[in-house]
């Protein structure tokens, strides 16, 4: 692969897609400068390699790999689906956990398609590909935040972990945005990199580019100081989603000469 001038990863809802329309529209102009920069946009999601597939070729970004399902899986340039993958075995671990953690938490494969459109907002037809899941399971937690504690814990020691997103609290049996992110950099001949997300599952990644920008969601509490921050490698955007996305994207296109 050539070695690009920059490289850049992004989280999807609520940064680079509108938190209630799931549209890019409004990143447009920075996407279009980064396509014509030759500028690899790299998408790492909690998304399924179902939902990224198709956006990937519609931002014209087809021939990038992305991080899918929080990192749990990547989706190599021009395909439709990783290889192999633990979903069936991560809900079997759920089912074997005690009836009364079990019952706080509900997730993608307990809603079926019609139950992820009700719950994401997602037309049926994307609501189907969020559940064609290979590595993950989000989901939402109803119980006590004591009980939270416990169903991590039972989950944890059956070696699967738990992130927050954006909307949704995501398991899976490891692999992190961040550790796919030193993989695509060394195909790439480690350009300098800027990372954009809005959530905690998104700060590893945020934290590891040389330059971490965290898209502001008032959807959601804003994350807190992180590393780096203080020094001006990790910046905040005042508009939120894939507005600030576009700013800040283009002010960084300005800042490398690009």
């Amino acid at each position: 692969m050539p070695n690009p001038p920059l490289i850049v990863f992004t989280d999807l809802d609520g940064t680079l897609l509108d938190h209630d329309s799931y549209s890019p529209a409004a990143a447009a102009p920075a996407l279009a400068r980064l396509r014509a920069a030759g500028v690899p946009v790299v998408l790492a999601s909690s998304k399924t390699a179902a939902e990224i597939a198709p956006l990937r070729a519609a931002l014209g970004f087809d021939d990038v790999p992305a991080i899918v399902e929080n990192g749990a899986g990547l989706l190599e340039p021009g395909a439709d689906t990783p290889p192999g993958g633990q979903y069936d075995e991560l809900r079997q671990a759920l089912a074997a956990l005690p009836a009364d953690l079990r019952a706080g938490f509900s997730g993608f494969g307990d809603w079926g398609p019609d139950g992820i459109a009700e719950h994401t907002g997602l037309p049926p037809d994307e609501a189907a590909r969020a559940a064609r899941r290979q590595f993950s399971e989000p989901g939402l937690w109803s119980g006590s935040a004591a009980d939270k504690t416990r169903f991590l814990d039972a989950l944890a020691a059956r070696g699967i972990a738990a992130r927050e997103g954006g909307r949704f609290l995501t398991l899976s049996f490891g692999g992190t945005k961040a550790a796919r992110m030193d993989d695509i950099l060394g195909r790439y001949g480690r350009p300098f990199s800027v990372a954009l997300g809005d959530a905690p599952n998104d700060v590893e990644m945020l934290e590891r580019a040389d330059l971490g920008i965290v898209v502001a969601n008032p959807h959601r509490a804003p994350l807190p100081a992180l590393s780096g921050e203080a020094e001006g490698r990790i910046r905040r955007t005042t508009l939120a989603g894939p507005a600030g996305w576009n700013a800040a994207i283009l002010q960084v296109m300005v800042e490398r000469g690009l």
